[in-house]
């Protein structure tokens, strides 16, 4: 198996970790994207020691698509640096005041001195603020 596979089966089980944190059930997803219930379990499952079908690019598709899934969680299969953001129809300045607004507020919080890394920006909130800098970049 290729470290590609392998990278992306690994983060189909963290998906499916945050999708159990989140309480997005494998049902809907199914229903929704139209995706058989058992290959959603087959690229999802919730045992340990069940290893996860490689998730397909038309299946990706779908999921995207339908909104099935949270467009961060299906941006784990994609290499780091890369998100699957929503392009859109058209500039809203209001909206968009409104995301920049929460990158400001996000990363005025990064920098108190009770965050956790103090001053700096720990890596938990870089990742925050990277996916908040991809959401202005979209919007624009």
């Amino acid at each position: 198996m290729s470290d590609a596979n392998m990278i992306v089966r690994e983060r189909q089980l963290v998906i499916r970790r945050e999708m159990d944190r989140r309480g997005i059930s494998l049902k809907a997803v199914s229903l929704d994207s139209g995706i058989p219930y058992p290959t959603i379990v087959s690229y999802f499952p919730g045992e340990k020691d069940r290893q996860p079908a490689t998730i397909n690019g038309a299946a990706l598709f779908c999921l995207a698509q339908s909104n099935a899934l949270p467009l961060d969680l299906l941006s784990l299969l994609l290499p780091e640096g890369f998100q699957i953001v929503r392009a859109p129809e058209g500039l809203n300045h209001d909206e968009y005041e409104d995301i920049c607004r929460d990158y400001l507020a996000t990363k005025g919080k990064a920098h108190h001195p009770e965050s956790p890394g103090g001053r700096e920006i720990a890596p938990c909130e870089e990742a925050v603020l990277t996916a908040k800098v991809v959401t202005l970049k979209a919007a624009a």
